[in-house]
């Protein structure tokens, strides 16, 4: 089995449940707290052991390269104040590490995943949608590259919602179960409610072989008259080995104002520097 080297962000969306706040800034560089959520992204990935990461833009995306990138101003100004570089230091991705490549048009999940095929070339990779934010030690990803290592494949993360939520998501047919790990016998993008297959959803996730990039390339439009990710996958159950992961930590859906805020509340609760002060603001909100 090849390992996972090289991830792929999809952070070229408009951000449109955000406006007028992404009018000028990408999603991705929202902050949860201090950091960015693409910054917790990438921190996840690193840990998992992953080396390269590829980013999938679009226009008004360059904040994201800036902020990978040396911010000479800043570290000199700092540097002559005597503050310390340390909180700088997860920011910067070094020569190589990185590559990004535009999807010019917002054609799906799928179609942009299939824009960073010739960075990918012939390995199997990581894909990280950074506005499901995972919380947890060990990372969510770590945990399937642990999986990946043991079982090899396509491995996706997955976690369990109510029945009644499985319209807004990818859903899985469901094997048999052992552990963490949980056989993949089918996937459906936004099923009916009553037309699912389960309550397990895809979780933003996925460790997926290089075929995958061959079957996006012929694959049509699907829900939401875009190219779907997960419809590719379905396709490629059957020819090779696929499991999901039940994530041991939380998940926040950034990609939505309540889920964003509840992070940011989580997040602010656990921090030595802050967490008190939060909790004491919120217990007084909340008489």
């Amino acid at each position: 089995m090849k390992p996972i080297r090289k991830a792929v962000f999809p952070v070229a969306g408009l951000g449109t449940r955000f406006l007028p706040a992404t009018k000028a800034i990408p999603k991705e560089m929202l902050p949860i707290v201090d950091r960015p959520l693409i910054q917790y992204a990438v921190d996840e990935a690193r840990e998992a052991g992953i080396e390269q990461m590829i980013f999938v833009t679009g226009r008004g995306k360059s904040a994201i390269e800036d902020h990978f990138d040396i911010a000479f101003e800043l570290e000199k100004t700092m540097a002559e104040r005597g503050k310390s570089l340390e909180v700088l230091e997860p920011t910067r991705l070094g020569p190589g590490n990185c590559a990004y490549v535009r999807q010019q048009e917002p054609l799906g999940l799928g179609h942009a995943i299939w824009c960073a095929r010739d960075i990918v070339g012939d390995e199997p990779f990581a894909i990280f949608l950074p506005d499901e934010f995972m919380v947890g030690s060990p990372g969510c990803m770590k945990q399937m590259v642990e999986a990946y290592n043991r079982l090899g494949g396509n491995v996706i993360s997955v976690l369990e919602v109510p029945h009644e939520a499985v319209s807004s998501y990818g859903v899985i047919a469901p094997g048999r179960s052992e552990g963490d790990t949980t056989e993949v016998l089918g996937l459906v993008e936004k099923p009916r409610v009553e037309d699912a297959p389960s309550n397990l959803i895809i979780s933003g996730r996925y460790i997926l072989q290089p075929e995958v990039m061959r079957t996006l390339e012929s694959q049509e439009k699907g829900a939401g008259g875009e190219i779907q990710l997960t419809d590719a996958m379905a396709r490629m159950i059957g020819t090779q080995p696929f499991h999901a992961v039940t994530f041991a930590g939380k998940r926040y859906d950034c990609g939505s104002k309540a889920g964003y805020v509840q992070a940011n509340l989580a997040i602010a609760l656990e921090r030595e520097d802050m967490g008190e002060e939060i909790r004491a603001f919120a217990l007084d909100l909340l008489k």
